[in-house]
């Protein structure tokens, strides 16, 4: 207990759930069907009722729950759009008794959410392991999803990159990457996900980061991890394009899915597809640079359609 009260990590998750609140934004939890529940942080309902806004969903990458991925979006983007952030199946405090494990299922889980608050149009943005969701999203709820974010996010990936993946990484596995264990695979995924070295981290703070972070449901988030589609062989032509304006933002140095994963993921899904390039920026544009990243969503989400 006195470790856990000492704790950084969980300091600065207090701030976090702060900057939402204050944000406009309240903690709930919803049971999209009698097998799934979805904790969030979402609009509270006489906002909803008040202000005529368009709607944004964020979608995580893997690691920690949303709390920690998004907040510098949601001080920005509140203000213009009401903005949902769902924590995916398995992250977080959102559960199934569902034996689905693929990024299918949690695209299925975050279209039955919006249905429930009654949101018939809505924009996705999705990072990393939430591009595939929020891709997933746009194919089968056309007539809902309006404009499409992909951030960081391999849905083009192959079994072959993710073999280079593990190279890169000097590692097995593609677990020791995602759901780190230790102070060391941490610092590896660290080097891999942020242009920015941090050696002085001491392995303590790093501890706590894996214990507060990375150890629920790691039995469930392995399966999510090998129920991932990936593209058999070279055959790219079975990602479909999508019928939506797409938005495709990458970080120039991303040790995790590289730069000409982003140029071929453009030509792929569609005419209506245009890449943005975030300059000393890698796996995490969203945080590394925030102020650009966020103006480019906002000029794209807020101009005319295509």
């Amino acid at each position: 207990m006195a470790l856990s009260f000492l704790s950084f990590v969980s300091f600065y998750g207090i701030y976090l759930r702060r900057c939402f609140a204050t944000s406009g934004l309240s903690l709930q939890s919803i049971d999209i069907d009698n097998e799934t529940t979805i904790h969030l942080w979402a609009p509270k309902p006489d906002q909803t009722a008040q202000e005529n806004k368009p709607a944004l969903v964020l979608l995580h990458g893997f690691g920690p729950s949303a709390l920690w991925q998004w907040r510098r979006q949601v001080q920005f983007f509140t203000p213009y759009f009401h903005v949902y952030v769902p924590d995916l199946v398995f992250f977080g405090n959102s559960t199934t008794k569902s034996k689905e494990r693929s990024e299918v299922f949690q695209a299925v889980s975050v279209g039955k959410l919006m249905e429930k608050f009654q949101v018939k149009k809505y924009h996705v943005m999705g990072t990393s392991y939430g591009g595939f969701v929020a891709y997933n999203m746009a194919k089968m709820y056309p007539d809902n999803v309006d404009k499409v974010v992909i951030a960081s996010s391999g849905v083009n990936m192959r079994k072959a990159d993710n073999m280079e993946l593990l190279k890169r990484a000097n590692l097995e596995n593609i677990e020791e990457i995602m759901l780190p264990e230790t102070a060391t695979q941490l610092r590896t995924l660290t080097r891999l996900a942020v242009s920015k070295r941090f050696n002085f981290i001491p392995d303590f703070f790093l501890k706590d980061v894996v214990n507060q972070l990375y150890s629920e449901n790691r039995k469930e988030k392995m399966e999510l991890l090998r129920g991932l589609t990936l593209v058999e062989g070279n055959d790219t032509a079975k990602l479909a394009p999508l019928q939506q304006d797409v938005l495709v933002v990458w970080g120039d140095q991303d040790q995790i899915f590289p730069l000409q994963m982003a140029h071929e993921l453009k030509e792929l899904l569609g005419k209506k597809t245009k890449l943005e390039v975030i300059q000393n920026t890698s796996h995490v544009p969203q945080i590394e640079d925030s102020a650009q990243f966020n103006n480019i969503v906002k000029n794209f989400l807020c101009g005319s359609s295509s």
